[in-house]
């Protein structure tokens, strides 16, 4: 693969991503992209970090010689990797978007069903809220007093808690989905 040529290239000349940023005019993150093989570099960067890293073409394209009477020209054998790699990259970060676009939808679907139990515990929880249990009148002058007597928390942590977690969980998905043109 582009990337692992790339990057085993030049450990092999001894240069750092700012040393080979520099001599191909780009920027260190540019290098590191190709690496990675978030990217690919162009048509005329391809020739150029060939010469950088002294070799052909081929070589750091990952080509095999091959020993046909009719060899295809240069520009044709270069275009259609360069086609081929293009190809690769765009279809994965079509699945890298389908599986964010998918926690997303499972996220929000977790968020959607985590709601209603939760604002109906809290509702049960607060004071004044529908809780005929909770209503006790204790002797005196002073009118009716409420005591709420429970044996958990009044509000239920662990539910806003993985509530909170769904909708950051759909929204990191939405953000990391989304298409960057």
């Amino acid at each position: 693969m582009l990337s692992e040529n790339i990057r085993t290239l030049r450990k092999a000349r001894g240069l750092s991503q700012q040393e080979l940023a520099e001599r191909l005019h780009v920027v260190r993150q540019t290098v590191s992209k190709w690496e990675q093989g978030l990217s690919v570099p162009d048509a005329a960067m391809l020739v150029q970090l060939a010469e950088c890293l002294e070799v052909s073409v081929e070589e750091l394209l990952g080509t095999p010689k091959s020993d046909s009477t009719a060899p295809k020209p240069p520009e044709e054998l270069l275009a259609d990797k360069l086609g081929q790699l293009t190809a690769q990259l765009a279809q994965q970060n079509t699945r890298r978007r389908r599986f964010w676009k998918g926690v997303a939808i499972a996220a929000g679907a977790g968020a959607v069903c985590l709601l209603p139990p939760a604002a109906i515990s809290v509702w049960f929880r607060l004071p004044g809220g529908f809780s005929a249990g909770s209503i006790g009148v204790i002797g005196g002058a002073d009118g009716p007093t409420e005591i709420f007597i429970t044996g958990e928390p009044a509000l239920p942590w662990r539910l806003l808690l993985a509530l909170g977690g769904c909708i950051v969980l759909t929204v990191l998905g939405l953000v990391l989905s989304r298409r960057r043109d």
